[in-house]
């Protein structure tokens, strides 16, 4: 925190202006300044004081720069930690930047790519299409005539990005430390979680791969539906290529800090009146995005985490593009499997089936199941009845997410970005066509998935996992039982034990203790002066005993010592 104090002063000012002093005082911010020199102001709050909580900390995100916008949009993701207004507002962040100066661009590419771009592309425009805080993106092309975009990291963004990690880290530290309000929101964990998702978007290498994967898995992919009626006779396969389509990457100039994709030409998720202008059929569209996602979902548990209208383009012949692979949610076979219990639980109005999926993935926590359960079972009943068609699966599972919230209960985090992937889905299909129906959509591949995990090849696949998994235990286990045994008799037998904050109480009864020598120092320093102050003879100073007057002298200095601990101490608070 001391190797970063220009950018914390920083931060504090930024906190102070909007309205939250009293959290930078009690997370020892303010102290930690005042005590290197660095003073605050404290009466700038007043202008910010008509703007709702949610309003003021998108606008503290917004003004402390890149790496909180990425935070902001990670926590707009976190239904299951924040109210809807606070996901809606985090949601608003938007991460642009004015770009680059191109001499900087220059010089990082040619040591990148191993010369000037000048030399590498056929073109490159110097003028970029799109910059964002992390990186900016400029239209090329290739010798062979390929048409690509480039995205470069932004030059000297990685050791500012290490610099508010690491204060940020040390700053959740001490909010989950000091602050009862904020513990429930695992502000440890969500920033680990975090630095670890921003650091993997930094290597732009992660990115493409993870593009290639989803790529790999749309191979083959058709949907009937959309076919059109064929003769006797005829056939027609749809290849990925046909209706998804995901930029090829060109892996010769991409490394950690470019990204050489194919560029898209077409029409933006943004520009729905384009789409009505070019003759596209936005009711397919809205259908065969849908599909695209939940396939990712629940076939192949690798999904664009985010999409957004930005990173969504169509193309002629109702095709679709997705693009920025920046973001990906991954889901286990046994999470799948949750999640199709889950979304089967929800449209079939099945309260146990919901509650013992809820359970499996809140098990850290406690919590009273049969409270549980009746809270799930009034929030199944409420959509009791209610037709397929208007069912909006994205409000129920917010709505969902908000009961573990209520007991104080945190979903993992794979589980929190497929939420929000839902919410964006459904939001798209419906800007796309208002009578889309996300639910109908969904219930068809939900079942036949479900069917599928079941069937016999799948069971005795299973089946086959478990046992080799329950043999390889009972081989290991003679071995573990030798290491504990040998353990026990050497006296290297460990048993760790966490008990929160006990650091700090034991901080906080050492200096109690401190204060109390202190404080008994002092009072014998005054009943030994006024003694020595009554017996005559001895050195003097201005008329009064030399030892007499030293000692009260001590004692005032302790008293001082003492006094300024204990304003400090209570500042902290």
């Amino acid at each position: 925190m001391m190797r970063d104090l220009g950018r914390l002063h920083e931060i504090a000012s930024i906190l102070i202006r909007y309205g939250f002093g009293d959290t930078v005082r009690r997370i020892g911010l303010a102290n930690v300044l005042e005590r290197a020199g660095r003073a605050l102001r404290w009466n700038e709050a007043e202008n910010f004081a008509h703007m709702t909580p949610p309003e003021r900390v998108r606008r503290v995100l917004a003004e402390m720069g890149p790496t909180f916008v990425k935070l902001g949009q990670v926590l707009a993701t976190r239904v299951d930690l924040f109210e809807p207004e606070w996901t809606a507002e985090f949601g608003k962040l938007q991460d642009s930047a004015p770009p680059a100066s191109w001499i900087a661009i220059q010089q990082q590419l040619t040591e990148d790519l191993g010369g000037p771009p000048e030399s590498i592309f056929a073109a490159f425009d110097p003028e970029p299409l799109a910059a964002a805080s992390i990186a900016q993106v400029h239209r090329a092309r290739l010798e062979n005539g390929d048409d690509v975009v480039v995205k470069v990291r932004r030059p000297g963004i990685q050791p500012i990005i290490e610099a508010d990690l690491r204060w940020l880290a040390r700053l959740a530290e001490l909010a989950e430390t000091a602050s009862p309000e904020l513990r429930i929101f695992h502000p440890r964990e969500i920033v680990r979680q975090f630095a670890q998702s921003l650091r993997d978007e930094l290597d732009f290498r992660g990115e493409c791969r993870n593009a290639e994967r989803i790529a790999e898995n749309f191979l083959g992919y058709t949907d009937p539906e959309s076919i059109p009626t064929l003769q006797e006779g005829e056939a027609v396969f749809a290849s990925a290529s046909d209706i998804i389509l995901i930029p090829h990457v060109y892996w010769q100039w991409t490394c950690e800090r470019v990204c050489v994709q194919e560029f898209i030409e077409g029409i933006s998720g943004r520009r729905l009146q384009a789409v009505d202008d070019a003759g596209l059929d936005r009711k397919l569209l809205a259908r065969r995005g849908a599909l695209a996602v939940l396939k990712m979902i629940v076939e192949d548990g690798l999904f664009h985490a985010d999409p957004h209208p930005g990173n969504v383009f169509y193309l002629p012949g109702n095709r679709i593009a997705f693009i920025d692979f920046g973001m990906v949610g991954r889901l286990t076979d046994e999470r799948r499997e949750q999640l199709i219990r889950l979304l089967l639980g929800l449209v079939r109005n099945d309260a146990r089936g919901v509650t013992d999926v809820m359970l499996e993935w809140t098990s850290d926590g406690v919590v009273d199941e049969q409270v549980l359960l009746l809270e799930i079972q009034s929030f199944v009943d409420r959509y009791h009845g209610v037709p397929l068609k208007q069912l909006r699966l994205s409000s129920m599972l917010s709505d969902l997410a908000a009961i573990p919230r209520q007991h104080q209960l945190v979903l993992p985090r794979d589980l929190s970005l497929l939420i929000k992937a839902f919410i964006t889905l459904e939001g798209l299909g419906r800007e796309l066509d208002p009578e889309f129906d996300m639910a109908g959509q969904s219930l068809p591949l939900l079942e036949k998935t479900m069917r599928e995990q079941y069937s016999p090849a799948a069971l005795l696949k299973r089946s086959w996992r478990t046992a080799g998994e329950f043999l390889t235990l009972l081989a290991d286990l003679p071995r573990d039982i030798s290491r504990l045994l040998r353990a026990a008799r050497r006296g290297r037998l460990e048993i760790h034990i966490d008990v929160s904050n006990l650091k700090r109480v034991g901080d906080q009864l050492d200096s109690a203790a401190n204060r109390l020598v202190i404080g008994i120092v002092v009072a014998a320093l005054i009943i030994g002066s006024s003694i020595v102050m009554t017996v005559p003879g001895g050195p003097t100073l201005l008329g009064l005993p030399f030892f007499g007057l030293l000692g009260f002298l001590g004692a005032v200095a302790g008293s001082t010592w003492l006094l300024l601990s204990i304003f400090f101490s209570n500042r902290k608070i």
